[in-house]
C-alpha cells in the first residue's frame, strides 16, 4: 500500500550555516558596527541565544535570522519565538528554541484534520512522525495538499514517499 511521512525536522547542519552567516552578515553590517552582539547555537537542545545591547537591535538581529534561515531552506516558523527577552547587565538575552520534531499534540491535531478531510486514508502517529497510508497514490496527494493550506503554524516535510 502506498504511504508517506509527515514529519517537522531540522536539518543541524543547515542551520548551523544559517546561523554562522547571520554572524557574518552582522559583523558586517554599519549598525552593528562598535556594539555588543552574540549569536550562539546549541547544537544539542536546538536553541538559539541571542545577545544584544538594546530591544530595537533584537528585533533587527531576530529579522535577520529568519531571513537568513529561510534563504538556507528553513521556514520562519521553525523558531519559538515565544520566550520574551530579558535584560542582563548591559545586554539584553533572548533564547529561540528551534522546533525540531513533531510534539504529540501537533500530531493529534494533524491527525484529526486528516480524518475529518473525509479522504480515504489511514493516518498513525510514530513517535516524532505520522505515517499516512492508503489504497491510491492520489489520496495520499490530496492529504499532502491539505497539509500544505491548513494553518497549523509548524513547518512540515513529507517524505519517504512510496507506492
Amino acid at each position: 500500500m502506498p504511504s508517506f511521512d509527515i514529519a517537522s525536522k531540522v536539518d543541524l547542519q543547515t542551520l548551523d550555516n544559517a546561523i554562522n552567516t547571520v554572524k557574518k552578515e552582522i559583523a558586517g553590517r554599519f549598525d552593528f558596527r562598535d556594539s555588543h552582539v552574540s549569536v550562539e547555537l546549541n547544537k544539542k537542545d536546538y536553541i538559539v541565544s541571542l545577545e544584544v545591547e538594546s530591544d530595537m537591535k533584537m528585533k533587527q538581529l531576530i529579522d535577520v535570522l529568519i531571513g537568513r534561515a529561510i534563504k538556507q531552506g528553513i521556514e520562519g516558523s521553525a523558531f519559538d519565538f515565544s520566550k520574551d527577552a530579558y535584560p542582563s547587565g548591559k545586554v539584553v538575552k533572548k533564547e529561540v528554541s528551534v522546533r525540531n520534531g513533531l510534539k504529540q499534540d501537533d500530531a493529534k491535531k494533524i491527525v484529526k484534520m486528516i480524518k475529518d478531510s473525509g479522504l480515504k486514508v489511514q493516518a498513525a502517529i510514530m513517535d516524532d512522525i505520522i505515517r499516512v497510508t492508503a489504497k491510491k497514490i492520489d489520496d495520499l496527494q490530496d492529504v499532502i495538499a491539505k497539509c500544505k493550506t491548513a494553518e497549523l503554524g509548524i513547518p512540515l516535510q513529507f517524505i519517504n514517499m512510496k507506492s
